[in-house]
């Protein structure tokens, strides 16, 4: 076969996906999330085992928790990834949106495992199974101290930046009522508590209580319906938390601009719209690039006597305060107009004494137009077009020569009259005479004031 020396060898997706993960592997960051990860799956494994041999709902809630865990964890990684890779003319702004769209991910899979638990409840309240509480405690405080250890001793910065920048869930507005009570007893807590709690260790201790009810009431009285009634709550919690990260996270994916900056962006738009040079700020356009990144993009036109490096760097130095990635466009004011004649005119066509040149638009049919003012009839047809910027602009001239026909039957003159006689000839109305005077046409009109017929006083 032919031998290609200069080819380069087409990776496939796995082997990409490989060489990526040994970059990051290569990092010794990255060497205590790949542990954690290992043993997350190992807990996994053990406590989808004690969900089977329980038979607790309330339990494989709480255990999709530590799936979640596992996810951000993942998170983790890409965020180090992202750190260790840069721009590429493909990925000009980098690579920051994959961090993004791993937590929009991982949020959105926590909502699908709470819907299918709640699906999974309703089906369970037509026939409700019995509960083993055997390993239903120890599975609990398992996951439990998993989760916190995992939480606490990571530090993720996509999830933490996300927790702090989206909308309070209704479970942490809740614990923040009861927090300020607890407070305003005992005032060392105000640091624990206020001014909102972590949402993942929440709903976390949240959980393990709901399971901690539901252990002790199906001991003492066999209430198994509680373990469903846990799920629920589990799942609504589980739901309520992730829910606002989701619609932070999906913002961010379609390029809106965070309200809480929309402020300073147009009070700094004001800023440079006054700067020496500039006439207009316009085309602005700024989204959230990844977690606390800002880009964005203006067109500034500026005087041209301006110095356009000089006001580039004005701008830049205004706006880069808030907006890292940057693009601006300058461009000139430019004070030549569009010309409406497209074509050129010949030098017989300047005398104006043996032609008219009238720019009108052309006429679609002669059974359309009006015989007095050789208009179109229509009132519905739309009206010359002689502005600048309009479809009509580069409409060629039409000449119309001075001996044109008119319609006839009229009373009218036809052909080429001189100016001269104008004065001295009537309109050729039929009844009125053949000479005028000098300021009408009409031989017959009183040059009396105040009459109220031809010539007769008025009484």
């Amino acid at each position: 076969g032919t031998i290609h020396l200069f080819r380069k060898s087409q990776r496939s997706f796995v082997g990409k996906l490989t060489h990526e993960f040994r970059l990051v592997a290569a990092d010794r960051r990255s060497w205590k999330i790949l542990l954690f990860g290992a043993i997350n799956l190992i807990c996994i494994g053990f406590l989808l085992m004690w969900c089977s041999s329980t038979n607790s709902i309330a339990l494989t809630a709480y255990t999709y928790l530590t799936i979640f865990d596992l996810f951000s964890l993942v998170t983790c990684l890409i965020s180090y990834w992202v750190m260790m890779k840069k721009p590429s003319p493909v990925y000009s702004f980098g690579f920051e949106r994959f961090e993004v769209l791993a937590v929009f991910a991982s949020t959105v899979l926590a909502q699908l495992g709470a819907l299918f638990i709640l699906k999974e409840s309703a089906e369970r309240f037509l026939e409700q199974p019995e509960i083993h509480t055997g390993r239903l405690l120890v599975g609990t405080f398992v996951a439990l101290f998993f989760n916190l250890f995992t939480m606490l001793s990571i530090r993720n910065k996509p999830f933490a930046y996300v927790s702090e920048a989206a909308s309070t869930s209704w479970l942490q507005e809740h614990v923040a009522d009861l927090s300020r009570s607890i407070c305003g007893i005992i005032p060392g807590l105000s640091s624990i508590f206020l001014p909102r709690m972590n949402p993942f260790v929440l709903i976390d201790i949240a959980g393990a209580l709901a399971l901690c009810i539901t252990y002790m009431l199906i001991e003492i009285n066999n209430y198994f319906a509680v373990d469903t009634a846990s799920a629920i709550a589990i799942a609504l919690m589980t739901f309520g938390t992730m829910y606002p990260m989701s619609v932070y996270s999906g913002k961010v994916l379609l390029q809106t601009t965070p309200p809480h900056v929309i402020g300073q962006l147009d009070k700094l738009l004001r800023e440079v719209s006054t700067l020496d040079g500039v006439l207009e700020v316009r085309n602005e356009h700024f989204w959230t690039l990844g977690f606390g990144t800002l880009a964005g993009s203006v067109h500034v036109r500026i005087r041209r006597d301006a110095n356009e490096q000089m006001v580039l760097a004005h701008v830049t130095n205004r706006l880069y305060t808030l907006v890292s990635t940057l693009t601006v466009q300058i461009f000139k004011d430019d004070w030549i107009r569009p010309t409406l004649s497209a074509v050129p005119i010949a030098n017989n066509i300047l005398n104006l004494s043996d032609h008219h040149i009238i720019p009108m638009p052309s006429l679609k049919a002669a059974d359309n137009l009006n015989p007095v003012t050789s208009t179109p009839a229509k009132p519905s047809s739309p009206p010359p077009e002689f502005s600048f910027n309009t479809p009509g602009k580069n409409m060629s001239p039409v000449v119309l020569l001075n001996t044109q026909t008119r319609p006839y039957g009229l009373g009218f003159n036809h052909g080429s009259v001189p100016y001269s006689s104008v004065l001295n000839q009537g309109l050729g109305i039929p009844g009125m005479g053949a000479t005028q005077g000098f300021r009408t046409g009409f031989t017959n009109v009183p040059s009396r004031y105040g009459t109220n017929t031809w010539g007769q006083p008025r009484p």
